[in-house]
């Protein structure tokens, strides 16, 4: 096999390959060879059918598979041998062939450019540790207790007073009359939520254990009988106990109710959490730093096709008048994305950075906790849409990426108050938050993009019907 690079200038590349016709002429008699253990013709024993008389029975068929097969083989060859990766999907021109023939073909093109990633082991960004008071934690631990009311009964001459939770059985009626669900049994309201229906909780203020009390209130609009939406029930309440609320004690045993071991292994949790919450806000501001200083590496040339599909996803679900209007506009983000995604990817091949099926899984479980009663429609859609989990794998993918580039860089350590990190955050957020959102997604496609996973097509020859057997070509 003779490989030539015909144009050196600029990222497009015409790779002519040729192979002579003794190569091909073997590669025809391993197919000969293959195939006549598995053919019967009249008048052969199996496994004896000479090969000219299997040349004219199967010649074409023959020759179309073997074809597909060396462009195959050779194609990914070529651009190996010469350090080419596409940056898109290769074109294949065939120039001449057939049986007893020479192969000459022409690959054309696109190759991805080089970048320089050395200056980024001594890439500069901050790094924050937020100190967290001692105040703020007891404050955090304070807030807990309150959301978790104690409740205890009360005599049964007390009345009920809002805030004070109520138990009772119930049974309405309409017009006099039942109704499907018109009963309940111990149902228990905090006076004065109003969660059950609207001014039902008040008309049961001052009531006592073993009270009775008629209460009225309006039926919903999503009540299920539909005939009876708006209608008003009346509701004998019979009062089982009347609860009052007690400030809950903030000590060893509220702590291991928690899953503490003590309230000092409490207060330590607690600390660590608020940490982690600003921590991983902060850490993105880090990793923004990253990419605007990446923005500033210089790429001589970008691929045309490249910014053409990036600006396409930019304008999806724009009109054609929108989008030549900000045209220009998502040429110059499209750039810039594709620079950051190429230095990047380059960095992790560089840094042989994998990532693993376990890492794809364990971010699968971190979405699926993140939307707590929808994880079978969450797991679902993973397991049905192929292209979200590697748009998933790309997510972990490029974080393990930043995670070295900041191992790997000059961190600019700082200690912070919480007060000090909310002004910080707050100005990033307030600073153009659409644009931050963009810069912390570097384009996905472009991350993944390697000459591994680029088919070339083939451009037919008119004349030459053979060439429709390469429609197959593929570099895998």
């Amino acid at each position: 096999m003779k490989v030539t690079v015909e144009n050196k200038k600029g990222l497009n590349k015409d790779i002519k390959v040729f192979i002579d016709k003794e190569t091909m002429n073997s590669y025809m008699d391993e197919k000969y060879e293959e195939i006549k253990g598995s053919v019967n013709l009249k008048g052969f024993r199996p496994g004896k059918v000479p090969k000219e008389i299997l040349k004219r029975q199967f010649g074409k068929a023959v020759f179309g598979e073997v074809l597909d097969k060396v462009l195959k083989e050779t194609s990914t060859k070529a651009l190996e041998e010469k350090k080419i990766k596409p940056a898109g999907q290769p074109k294949l021109d065939l120039k001449t062939y057939g049986e007893d023939k020479d192969l000459e073909y022409v690959l054309s093109v696109t190759e991805l450019p080089k970048v320089e990633i050395k200056s980024l082991e001594n890439i500069k960004f901050d790094e924050y540790t937020v100190k967290i008071d001692e105040s703020e934690t007891e404050k955090r631990i304070k807030e807990i207790a309150k959301n978790q009311p104690n409740f205890k009964e009360v005599s049964a001459d007390t009345k009920a007073k809002k805030g004070d939770l109520v138990s009772l059985d119930y049974k309405a009626t309409v017009d006099g009359k039942d109704f499907k669900g018109s009963e309940g049994k111990n149902t228990q309201l905090t006076l004065g939520k109003d969660l059950f229906l609207k001014g039902f909780d008040e008309q049961l203020i001052g009531v006592k254990k073993d009270d009775e009390k008629i209460v009225e209130a309006t039926l919903p609009e999503n009540f299920p009988e539909k005939e009876l939406v708006n209608k008003k029930a009346k509701f004998n309440c019979k009062i089982l106990s009347v609860k009052q609320s007690e400030e809950v004690k903030i000590d060893d045993d509220f702590a291991k109710n928690l899953g503490a071991k003590d309230l000092k292994d409490l207060k330590t949790l607690i600390s660590k959490q608020i940490n982690d919450e600003y921590k991983n806000s902060l850490d993105q501001l880090s990793k923004n730093q990253i990419l605007k200083e990446i923005e500033k590496i210089k790429v001589e040339e970008l691929p045309e096709n490249l910014i053409e599909e990036e600006v396409k996803i930019l304008s999806q679900g724009m009109s054609e008048e929108e989008t030549k209007k900000n045209k220009k506009n998502f040429e110059e983000k499209a750039k810039t994305r594709i620079k950051a995604g190429l230095i990047l990817n380059e960095f992790g091949e560089k840094n042989q950075i994998k990532v693993t099926e376990q890492e794809v899984q364990a971010e699968v479980q971190k979405q699926l906790r993140m939307m707590p009663g929808q994880e079978k429609m969450v797991m679902d859609f993973y397991q049905k849409n192929p292209s979200a989990l590697a748009s998933l794998r790309g997510t972990v993918y490029e974080e393990k990426i930043l995670n070295l580039i900041k191992e790997k860089g000059k961190a600019n350590k700082k200690e912070i108050a919480k007060e000090e990190a909310e002004k910080i955050l707050k100005e990033a957020h307030d600073h153009d938050h659409s644009h931050g959102e963009e810069k912390k997604e570097t384009k996905k496609k472009s991350l993944t993009t390697s000459a591994k996973e680029k088919k070339p097509t083939t451009k037919k020859a008119k004349s030459k019907p053979a060439a429709k057997k390469t429609k197959k070509v593929s570099k895998k």
